[in-house]
């Protein structure tokens, strides 16, 4: 979709209608001007409309991926147009949760549509004391349970990918992929 040269739309500040009366019977600069208006009525409506530009849920397909860089939102192409907009929608909510369980489910749900549960917590130590020997080796790595939600089969090359992009660089972790929900194994 073009915004540009749109047949026939009406400019709403035509050029010759704000011209001194001189020229308001003059054939040439009422052409002229026409030209003009032709040219300028996409970006005076692009204008107009531009709040809703802005709004991933109601701004045109073609500048979706546009609206997605500015807000650093993970999308595929390939994606239905309605999920893609829930990812820009979305986006500042899962940076913010960015590196922790609950935002690991939540973009593991949206981009996949996959329903997940993570256990451990990547086994960070650390020593407050200088010149202190090094903590011990971490207990345990995280474990994501992926299953099926929405789609019936789970890719689990794509849930590596998001998990390794969603938790922090130094964390080891592993990926489980199940055929249903986990039974509640004593909780």
């Amino acid at each position: 979709m073009s915004r540009a040269a749109v047949p026939g739309l009406p400019s709403r500040y035509p050029i010759g209608e704000q011209l001194p009366a001189l020229y308001a019977d003059d054939d040439f600069a009422q052409r002229f001007t026409a030209g003009l208006d032709t040219v300028l009525a996409p970006v005076f409506a692009t204008l107009d409309n531009l709040p809703a530009y802005l709004d991933p849920r109601v701004t045109p397909t073609d500048f979706l991926a546009w609206l997605a860089s500015w807000v650093g939102a993970a999308g595929d192409r390939e994606w239905p147009v309605e999920l893609r907009r829930e990812a820009v929608v979305r986006a500042v909510e899962l940076h913010r949760w960015r590196g922790t369980r609950r935002g690991l489910v939540e973009a593991l749900r949206l981009a996949l549509g996959v329903h997940a549960e993570v256990t451990g917590d990547g086994g960070v130590a650390w020593s407050g004391t200088a010149g202190a020997e090094l903590p011990p080796e971490p207990a345990a790595e995280p474990l994501v349970r992926v299953w099926p939600a929405r789609e019936a089969r789970v890719d689990v090359d794509r849930v590596r990918e998001i998990v390794r992009a969603m938790c922090p660089v130094h964390t080891a972790f592993r990926v489980e992929l199940l055929p249903a929900p986990p039974a509640d194994e004593g909780r």
